[in-house]
């Protein structure tokens, strides 16, 4: 005895694709819509910090209460990453050509075995920056944390903030939306190996910005008011006072 195929439904079989058309295309449109929205806000911090990137010379006539300076990698011996060295050495030049009078060296320093603040300090001091002038963040763990800390905490106002190009808008939009008269000075003084990751982690960096500027979260840890009119002295803890006690200058 024969046994009878099975027919296929055709209308069965349109209705089926027809919603994998409509899937792929929901899906695709939710994805279209996604990239949209990253660039349209990217474009959106760079345009905001955009007029306040400035060179050295124009940062003299700013009267910044103080250069910030946002830390990064830092190796065992306190060795600065090169993104890091570059940074600090804007900072010292900026300092040396009056621009400010103080650097707040902000970063890292969760562990006891990484310390980001203190190797930037470090290599201030030894360029020939006045130890007391260089206060340490010691709570700087992002961005966004430096900057309402250097407002909350250490009182400032009108800042200088040093960093890459790929970092700086980001950096200006944020403190500029916390209330800080923020301006920007790149330095970028050569070419990194990490610099396509830097500008990919950056697309998504700064839509986490607009998010925080909105919401404006207190940071992990605030503390007692140091005023950035004081001295740097009273950023250390019990082993920076032996270590800053006396440090040979490189001038």
């Amino acid at each position: 005895m024969k046994t009878r195929k099975k027919q296929k439904n055709p209308t069965k079989q349109k209705s089926i694709r027809k919603k994998v058309r409509i899937t792929a295309l929901l899906l695709t449109g939710f994805l279209l819509l996604g990239i949209l929205s990253v660039a349209l806000l990217n474009l959106y911090v760079i345009t905001k910090a955009d007029d306040y990137i400035v060179t050295a010379e124009e940062a003299k006539k700013i009267g910044a209460d103080c250069i910030i300076v946002l830390g990064a990698l830092v190796y065992g011996d306190d060795e600065l990453s090169d993104i890091l060295e570059h940074r600090v050495m804007t900072a010292v030049s900026l300092y040396k050509d009056g621009v400010s009078d103080r650097i707040l060296m902000s970063g890292d320093n969760s562990r006891e075995s990484y310390n980001e603040v203190r190797a930037m300090k470090l290599y201030a001091v030894s360029k020939g920056v006045e130890a007391d002038d260089v206060f340490m963040d010691k709570a700087g763990f992002s961005t966004y944390e430096t900057m309402y800390r250097a407002k909350e905490i250490y009182k400032a106002q009108r800042v200088i903030i040093v960093t890459q190009e790929f970092h700086i808008s980001r950096a200006i939009y944020l403190a500029r939306s916390l209330g800080l008269e923020a301006y920007g000075v790149t330095s970028d003084l050569g070419k990194y190996k990490s610099e396509s990751y830097n500008n990919l982690r950056e697309l998504a960096a700064r839509v986490k910005a607009v998010y925080s500027a909105v919401v404006q979260p207190e940071p992990k840890y605030l503390g007692d008011a140091i005023p950035i009119s004081g001295k740097g002295s009273d950023t250390h803890d019990e082993g920076d006072k032996q270590i800053f006690k006396e440090q040979p200058t490189d001038t």
